[in-house]
């Protein structure tokens, strides 16, 4: 159970934070402004300060700086994120982004949307972390913009790329750790001032824990049987992307990533339990400018999630339906056109379309196979003073549930010394997944709805963010309503019965002294049951209520040592709110030194107090881990 010493240090971090950051600003200057370029909050390259929302940039140096082995552990404990892991490197992972449900928040790649289109919720836990530049996260609603699933919010990840003359530069990293993790990479990169290039090989091994705690079969939850051998991991993936630019600003460009990966898993006293996964994310865009105040940029991509389940080394068949069967491939391809038109210095307009097309391949007999969705957007930025205004609207159509139209409204004030108020309102949807419309029936017992509606949100959220040469802060404020949640009734079939209430404050404070560092995040949410039934007022499942994460980094001219202190609140595993999981505070420790021009050595010690708990019942996560890094990158 999570003492309130350890969430008491944490908030006690967060003060310190903010306190020695106001003495920072006291030796700056404070009308230097410096607050990162994203793209993802409105579709075109504005600063994280006129967003006017909530905004986390991870970027390549953060991951360098904190060694993750894992995307899971690169964004377990960020602002409004909960993180649920059946087991260990490599187990399915669930982001819960401000308490909505996993399949509630839109994660694109270089811009394309990846995730099953079965089961709806994309495969963190087989993205490469060496294939990541940077990563942006938006809270909050933007479906307006995207369509559906962003309910929670939008996590895009941008792949790494060549460097404009930079030459060609070799790159290369091995690490070794506990329970025979391995883990190498190589690739080679460069451009000149025109032309980019990047490309890479990578694999992964690790022996692997228990996935399931002893005791799970007499309790009849998580796998069902006791299977105290490890489930191995392997992962085999690469990425390449290259470009061109044009004197003119015309630029076209290529990115690809492939990941294959075999998990074992527990669910059988007898062992060979396998399943293999393979995500290929494939896109090409071209921007140009016909005009001085008009830029055009045509995306087109592909996303293909192909999971095939073995049971004692064979194919799962359809015995126990809605579970798992023996293969589900989705491919989704994808298109769009944007156009961002500049009215005038301080305003700008972008219209759009975008398309895609959902296909499953799968020895599942679907009800229906492929399905479209055309969506028109359009957006308005302006500045007026210290005033900012962003309105945008979007309508879809879906072959199967027909129309539907999402907006959002966001006004900021921009005070002196980067300091910023913001308001805004925005509604989303979730489509129903091809689980939940078109699994077949099993014995004359349907196990899908093919009548369902999208489910829908409602959000308001008030917050105030400053960013400042060597520190930055911020608190949001929100509520969110969703109706129309798909949950299985007695009968196992999907019916859209449920709603949900959820409030939420988070914080984010960091500071730059000198050679130290600290990043510190808090997080406070209500997610709760509000469907009037049986469960009224519960938790909504595997989602804490409190978490924080402190990071803390010291350089010493070619050393550096650092550390991350995370903290989080019960949760439980059911909606009935009768499984529960304690609260838990883990300590990672980390250290590096550059011991030759453009050579490094990384060592790492995960949860080094070797805390147990658990993220989903009855499922182990890694006690006391160490890594060990030898990293070449010029």
């Amino acid at each position: 159970m999570l003492k309130k010493t350890s969430l008491a240090a944490a908030l006690l971090s967060l003060l310190l934070a903010a306190q020695a950051a106001d003495a920072q600003t006291a030796a700056n200057d404070q009308n230097n402004t410096l607050s990162p370029v994203i793209v993802t909050a409105t579709r075109t390259a504005i600063t994280a300060n006129d967003a006017l929302s909530s905004v986390t940039v991870i970027t390549r140096e953060d991951i360098d700086r904190l060694q993750p082995t894992s995307l899971v552990d690169l964004l377990n404990g960020l602002p409004g994120i909960s993180i649920a892991q059946t087991g260990g490197i490599g187990s399915q992972a669930s982001l819960y982004m401000r308490g909505t449900n996993a399949t509630h928040t839109l994660v694109l790649i270089d811009g394309v949307r990846i995730g099953s289109v079965s089961a709806g919720v994309p495969a963190l836990e087989q993205i490469p972390v060496e294939a990541i530049d940077r990563i942006e996260i938006v809270r909050g609603p933007r479906a307006s913009l995207y369509g559906s699933n962003a309910i929670g919010g939008v996590i895009q990840i941008f792949t790494r790329h060549g460097q404009p003359n930079g030459g060609i530069a070799p790159s290369l990293s091995v690490t070794g750790g506990s329970h025979g993790f391995i883990n190498s990479q190589a690739g080679i990169s460069g451009g000149d001032s025109h032309f980019w290039y990047n490309a890479s090989l990578g694999g992964e091994y690790t022996s692997g824990i228990p996935s399931c705690r002893a005791g799970a079969a007499e309790a009849g939850v998580a796998c069902f049987v006791d299977d105290p051998r490890n489930d191995a991991y392997r992962n085999w993936n690469g990425f390449a992307n290259f470009g061109y630019r044009w004197d003119n600003g015309t630029e076209l460009a290529f990115d690809w990533l492939r990941s294959k990966s075999n998990a074992e898993y527990a669910g059988s006293p007898f062992g060979g339990n396998d399943s293999i996964e393979e995500q290929h994310v494939a896109g090409a865009r071209l921007s140009f400018m016909p005009l001085d105040i008009w830029k055009v940029t045509l995306n087109a991509g592909q996303s293909r999630d192909d999971d095939s389940t073995l049971y004692q080394g064979s194919y799962f068949g359809a015995y126990y339906p809605r579970f798992a069967t023996g293969y589900f491939d989705s491919r989704r391809n994808q298109a769009s056109w944007q156009n961002d038109i500049t009215l005038t210095t301080d305003q700008l307009l972008t219209v759009g379309v975008d398309y895609q097309q959902e296909h499953i391949y799968s020895d599942t007999d679907f009800g229906q196979t492929t399905r479209g969705d055309t969506g028109t957007f359009a957006q308005y930025q302006g500045t007026f003073g210290q005033n900012e205004v962003q309105l945008s609207a979007r309508h879809d159509h879906n072959d199967e549930f027909g129309n539907h139209d999402t907006g959002a409204v966001a006004w900021g004030y921009h005070f002196d010394q980067g300091l910023v108020l913001s308001a805004s309102y925005g509604t989303a949807f979730h489509a129903p997944t091809f689980d939940d419309l078109y699994y077949p029936a099993f014995g004359g017992i349907p196990t899908a709805n093919p009548d369902l509606k999208p489910e829908n949100s409602r959000s308001a959220e008030i917050g105030i963010t400053q960013q400042l040469n060597g520190w930055n802060w911020g608190v949001n404020a929100y509520q969110t309503r969703i109706t129309d949640l798909i949950t299985l009734n007695e009968e196992f079939v999907p019916m859209n019965t449920s709603r949900a209430l959820i409030r939420g404050i988070e914080g984010q404070f960091g500071f730059n002294v000198d050679d130290w560092r600290v990043q510190s995040y808090l997080t406070l949410l209500q997610p709760k049951d509000d469907s009037g039934g049986p469960d009224n007022g519960n938790l909504l499942q595997r989602r804490a209520k409190q978490t924080a994460r402190v990071d803390v980094d010291r350089s010493f001219g070619k050393f550096a040592v650092g550390a991350t202190f995370f903290a989080s609140g019960k949760r439980y595993d059911d909606a009935a709110n009768v499984y529960r999981m304690g609260g838990y505070a883990t300590t990672d420790l980390r250290a590096s030194y550059a011991f030759a021009p453009d050579w490094r050595v990384e060592a790492r010690l995960a949860n080094a107090f070797d805390h147990h708990y658990e993220t989903a019942y009855y499922y182990n996560q890694l006690g006391r881990t160490w890594y060990l890094t030898l990293r070449y990158s010029p």
